[in-house]
């Protein structure tokens, strides 16, 4: 009787806790996002007279918006331990973010990891799936210029060609410098199968966890931001001014992001709300590849990426049966970092969040009278 009594309270206690994180999440969501939207509004004269101005103010709110995301996932308990290169040296460079996909904790978690790395955040663009268009974040991302694409081979064609025109139109002249992009196209569970069908038939690799890239998105991405091509790679040499004046370099870098979950079990963004798994170390592994060294022609960038995710295979084996990644070459062990956010500034941040929404409901409150 006394272990069923423990049970209901566990269970009782579990059940509040997710209630309340769903009620505070619903309400930051409502104050925050319409909040975003409105002072964008507002700043539309800026954007007409000071364009680089505007859009250095709408990334600095869209950093804060992807932060109070962040802090949904560390009150539960959900952090992050960094393995591999320190990517806070290339923040302020252009670089492609190619990372493997297994739930959509993937973005949560790169939104979290991310948000100590200088101006990343708020100058960086995503490519994604384009359900998440739909979702209550997605008016923010649409808003910040993200790029939603659709899968499937009927649409594959067409998808390219919007995202090279997407990329001409607002990569520079909103000051983009990190692409991030899931070159598996889709979750690990649901391309596993079809995936090892197809290297079976190719003589490919055999992946477990993870899946053989798509080229795509990842070839546009190349030919479209790099500088210049010399010998069938990109070239670091500097290009053409953006439309915010400054001399680009291009792309510099390639940043090969690797997110292992402990015992293979992917967070989900339900989680993240609902906060119901105990306190969890995801562990994020980073390699950084200079742009040179990553060809754009087909056949060899196919091989390139190839090997990336086998690498990448490599690396999730042997950290689900030690718990770490392998050190690299030359190195008796990879050291780890654990991921910190400043409470502080959070709690500021969802302060504002809440302050705002109270000042534009009184804003409209007034206007509604006024008029009526």
């Amino acid at each position: 009787m006394a272990e069923l009594m423990d049970s209901a309270r566990k269970l009782g206690w579990v059940l509040l806790n997710c209630t309340v994180r769903f009620l505070f999440m619903f309400i930051n969501n409502f104050v925050a996002i319409p909040s975003y939207c409105l002072y964008l509004i507002l700043l539309q004269p800026l954007r007409i007279w000071d364009s680089p101005t505007f859009w250095h103010i709408e990334g600095i709110m869209f950093n804060w918006m992807l932060a109070m995301v962040s802090s949904w996932g560390w009150v539960a308990g959900y952090t992050v331990t960094e393995w591999g290169d320190d990517v806070r040296p290339f923040s302020e460079d252009e670089a492609m973010v190619i990372v493997n996909h297994q739930s959509t904790g993937d973005v949560c978690t790169l939104m979290m990891c991310l948000q100590d790395k200088g101006t990343v955040v708020r100058k960086m663009m995503w490519l994604m799936d384009h359900v998440f268009k739909y979702t209550n974040f997605g008016l923010v991302s649409l808003i910040h210029g993200d790029f939603f694409i659709k899968q499937g081979k009927t649409h594959r064609d067409k998808q390219l060609i919007y995202l090279k025109d997407h990329l001409d139109r607002y990569y520079q002249s909103r000051d983009r410098k990190w692409i991030v992009l899931f070159p598996e196209g889709g979750f690990l569970r649901k391309r596993r199968e079809t995936s090892q069908a197809f290297a079976k038939k190719n003589s490919l690799p055999h992946l477990t966890h993870v899946t053989l890239p798509r080229l795509g998105a990842t070839q546009v991405i190349l030919r479209t931001l790099g500088a210049q091509q010399e010998n069938g790679s990109v070239s670091s040499e500097s290009g053409p001014p953006s439309q915010s004046g400054y001399k680009r370099k291009g792309l510099q870098w390639v940043v090969d992001v690797t997110i292992a979950y402990p015992q293979a079990r992917p967070m989900d963004i339900q989680t993240w709300i609902f906060g119901y798994r105990p306190p969890t170390v995801t562990h994020v592994h980073y390699r950084v590849y200079p742009i040179k060294e990553v060809p754009v022609d087909t056949a060899p960038l196919t091989d390139w990426l190839y090997q990336r995710f086998v690498e990448k295979e490599d690396l999730l084996t042997h950290f689900y049966a030690t718990g770490s990644f392998p050190p690299a070459k030359g190195q008796k062990e990879m050291p780890s970092r654990a991921m910190t956010l400043d409470p502080v500034w959070l709690c500021f941040i969802q302060s504002l969040a809440f302050a705002s929404g109270y000042m534009w409901y009184r804003v409209l409150q007034y206007a509604y009278c006024w008029v009526f």
